[in-house]
């Protein structure tokens, strides 16, 4: 995958803190934590470190460990010799011995069961492990990054989460704000989600009109940029046929009825901060087209053209 593909939207203050944070570590090879909201683009985040570090040209593989059960993550993690349990009647390599020289992505490390918990500090403390029911012991050559959502300092308290495993996984470590904490980046997201799923569902020159584009930043998006995702999909899919822009009637009801709530007063903004906001989603959206975005403001080309100079849209 071409780094071009991976995007990491970067418009408000604390998303461009953390892609100078990125771009510090992508270069090592050092374990990486990466904490935040489910939803925030922890994946994301990793992928585009992977992307943009000498790593890039060897394999970025991933376990979801609150998926599967815990002998399956040993499993995937380490692999097997035919023989080491029932059902095993091959030599499986594991995804340690598959991302060889790449990076491996451990997603919601703190699922991880106690006695994974001991085995991956070994792992990160020897860079050494064996298949399961094996003896030849392997060496790791992967750089690995863990995920979650969970506060692992409220996890080691407790004791679902080891200490000492905590500490070799935090060297370096990066914390995603939510999406609410963002509202800048909700437009120019929601015009990258477009240009990835207007053509997938037949739209490509799908663009929000100024409504719907007040709506959703006017949402809290406790689902952060998933839900809003998914949200763009969902309108994508019951705009009406061959209507290219999406109208607030097309988005989830819960995200149309929490539009619907009073603004607390300080989150209230001006209309120009509004009317700016509008023009550039909509030009993001049509890839600065000035007649199709003219058409969906309604407005005259020679409006738009006066409003972009007059707020630096240029």
């Amino acid at each position: 995958m071409s780094v071009e593909n991976i995007a990491w939207v970067a418009a408000s203050p604390a998303s461009r803190a953390v892609l100078e944070i990125a771009e510090k570590l992508a270069p090592t090879a050092t374990t990486l934590l990466i904490t935040g909201e489910s939803g925030t683009g922890k994946d994301q985040l990793a992928r585009w470190i992977h992307e943009h570090g000498p790593r890039r040209e060897a394999p970025f593989l991933k376990i979801d460990c609150a998926s599967l059960p815990s002998e399956l993550v040993e499993s995937e993690l380490f692999g097997h010799e035919r023989g080491a349990f029932t059902g095993a009647v091959a030599r499986k390599p594991g995804r340690l011995e598959m991302a060889q020289g790449g990076s491996i992505v451990l997603d919601e490390v703190a699922a991880l069961s106690p006695a994974m918990q001991a085995k991956l500090l070994r792992v990160l403390e020897e860079r050494t492990f064996e298949r399961l029911g094996g003896t030849e012991t392997l060496r790791m050559d992967a750089r690995l990054m863990a995920l979650t959502n969970t506060d692992l300092t409220a996890a080691v308290a407790s004791g679902r989460f080891r200490e000492d495993l905590f500490f070799r996984l935090n060297v370096l470590a990066i914390s995603v704000p939510p999406l609410r904490d963002r509202q800048a980046d909700i437009a120019p997201l929601a015009a990258h989600f477009l240009a990835r799923l207007g053509p997938v569902h037949g739209r490509p020159d799908a663009a929000l009109d100024p409504a719907a584009l007040a709506l959703l930043e006017s949402y809290a998006w406790p689902g952060n940029a998933r839900e809003l995702k998914n949200a763009i999909e969902h309108a994508l899919v019951f705009a009406k046929d061959k209507d290219s822009v999406l109208h607030v009637e097309n988005f989830p009801q819960i995200v149309r009825a929490a539009g619907k709530a009073p603004a607390a007063a300080g989150a209230r903004r001006s209309l120009e901060d509004i009317e700016r906001e509008a023009i550039e989603a909509t030009l993001v959206a049509t890839h600065y087209k000035i007649g199709r975005a003219a058409e969906i403001l309604g407005i005259s080309r020679k409006t738009l053209l006066e409003k972009r100079k007059k707020y630096g849209l240029i």
